[in-house]
């Protein structure tokens, strides 16, 4: 997904400060601009990361590299480019919020499996530019 260079050096900068990536800086923007179901959506997030302790290391590196489906991710950009060009609609806001919630799952076994990998001494730097460990 393209983010305008604007935004992206807003957020570029943002996860400098907090040494964060800019993925999690703008996870953690679209979430605090959504409607939140709290518990629905805890619990939900604590179950995709409930059992990955469990994993073998190849297994996390899966999870850790795992990503929102081009197609996915091509409809989430959309959805934001007409947010702004000319409003959502209620069923384009549900759906923008159904692919949030993807997204910020994603991110969030992403990071859990990157945290546990590394906890096991494997070096998980790459992963933050994409590349193979």
């Amino acid at each position: 997904m393209n983010l305008p260079e604007p935004l992206y050096e807003r957020l570029a900068r943002r996860a400098q400060k907090t040494q964060r990536t800019v993925e999690a800086e703008l996870v953690d923007a679209v979430a605090t601009s959504l409607p939140d179901e709290p518990d629905e959506l805890a619990v939900d997030m604590a179950e995709a990361i409930a059992a990955l302790h469990l994993l073998g290391d190849e297994d996390l590196w899966r999870a850790a590299r795992q990503s929102l489906a081009p197609e996915k991710a091509a409809e989430l950009e959309d959805l934001h480019i007409k947010r702004q060009s000319e409003g959502l609609s209620a069923s384009d806001i549900e759906e923008l919020a159904t692919l949030m919630k993807e997204y910020t799952r994603i991110m969030l076994v992403r990071s859990r499996s990157a945290a546990l990998l590394k906890q096991r001494g494997h070096d998980v730097s790459g992963l933050h530019q994409g590349h193979e460990p």
